[in-house]
Order: structure tokens, then sequence, then C-alpha cells
């Protein structure tokens, strides 16, 4: 029967994939990947032979249709991310939604994401949280950061290593210098750092120390008076 799997892959430590999802690979008829030549790596470290085709942010508006049909004349696809799990902040949310409108069964794979070990790892409130991924470059950042300043849930997000001391620089104007918060980068891998404190004292660490690899920060909510 036709189906879409959803696949996570490791954040950064190879041993981090399910045996379920090797099998997966393994059985179904196409892979689609947001980089080939990433996954590549990846598939071949499992001796997964598996054809691939390349799916996007760029390309995916374009290709879901004949995904669609692929999957209508009764292939099995899986679908995976440079690293995580497909949708969360990368390509999956279009060709799920697609599936569903034309009946097509779809299951995700529980496996790796990177904002739940550094929620865990975080020591903040993790009973209500909200995620907000990467925020706005330029268009609706500040609107947003407004927004969220009245948040009183923990706050996840998602950042690159050179916009890092922009973004706790804005924390730091609309949720106060002394808002908590912990940054993680290179979860998993072997320079896995998780740096906590008030915004003021990891703005300081990251000046001091300029930071590299996947970043997620968590922000405490706003307290309750």
């Amino acid at each position: 029967m036709s189906k879409l799997y959803l696949v996570p892959t490791p954040i950064g430590n190879l041993e981090d994939m399910t045996f379920r999802a090797i099998k997966v690979l393994k059985k179904v008829d196409l892979i689609l990947a947001e980089d080939t030549r990433t996954s590549g790596k990846l598939l071949k470290h499992y001796e997964i032979t598996t054809h691939m085709h390349s799916h996007h942010m760029h390309n995916e508006h374009k290709t879901t249709d004949a995904i669609i049909g692929r999957l209508k004349s009764g292939e099995t696809i899986a679908l995976i991310s440079d690293a995580g799990t497909p949708a969360i902040s990368d390509p999956g949310f279009l060709l799920t939604r697609a599936c569903i409108e034309n009946k097509i069964d779809v299951e995700c794979l529980p496996g790796a994401t990177a904002f739940v070990p550094a929620l865990v790892n975080s020591g903040l409130p993790n009973d209500k949280f909200i995620f907000e991924g990467f925020l706005p470059i330029k268009k609706g950042r500040q609107t947003r950061l407004k927004l969220l300043a009245e948040e009183t849930r923990t706050i996840i997000f998602y950042e690159s290593p050179h916009k890092l001391l922009k973004t706790l620089g804005n924390f730091g104007e609309n949720f106060g210098k002394n808002r908590l918060i912990s940054v993680s980068r290179e979860l998993s891998k072997l320079h896995e750092e998780t740096i906590r404190g008030t915004v003021a004292e990891v703005q300081s660490h990251f000046e001091n120390k300029p930071p590299k690899g996947e970043i997620v920060i968590i922000v405490s909510g706003k307290t309750k008076k």
C-alpha cells in the first residue's frame, strides 16, 4: 500500500538512528532528502541503497504534485531532512498536508529532534512551552518579540551561530537582561555545550567565545505577578 513515512535522522551522533528508521529507509521505493549529499553519508553508513530525490524548501512547491502521483500509483516514500524530524523547521508540512488531502496514509516515526534535549537540559520549566523556531529575519521580527515578551510559558527558538549575538541583544531589549535563558549547541556531538544564566550573562559568554554549530535557545516565560 502507498504510504508516506516521515523519518527522523540523527541531529549529530549517528548512533541515534533507530533500528526502525533504518528498516523503513531500506524497504521504501524512494527517499526524499533535503540535501542528497548530506543524507548520502548517513545512508552509506547504514548500507541503505534506496534511491534518493532532492526535496527541499526551494523546490517543494513544484515537486509535491509529482510525489503525490507516485504515491497514488502505489509507491512507498520516506521523507528525511538533514537532521532531526521532518517538518520541524524543515520541509515536510506541504507534502504531509497534500497526502492527507489525497487520502494517502502518513506515518511519522519517533526520533531525534533538537529542541527536546535542549529543553530538558535547560533546567527551565518544561511542563508548558511554545516552539517558535527561527525568528523572522527582518519583517515582523520586533512585532513578534514584543508579543513574546508577555508569554508566560517557556519559549523555544532555533538560531544560527552568526546571528546568535544579535538575537540575544534583541532578547535583552524586549525580555529584559535578567530573563533566564539556556543556549545549547552541537547537541549530541563531541563539543556539545549548554550555557545557562541571564540574558546578559549568556550574551557576555558568547561575546568572548564566538559560537559554532547549530543552536537551540530556551527562554523562561515572563513571571506572573
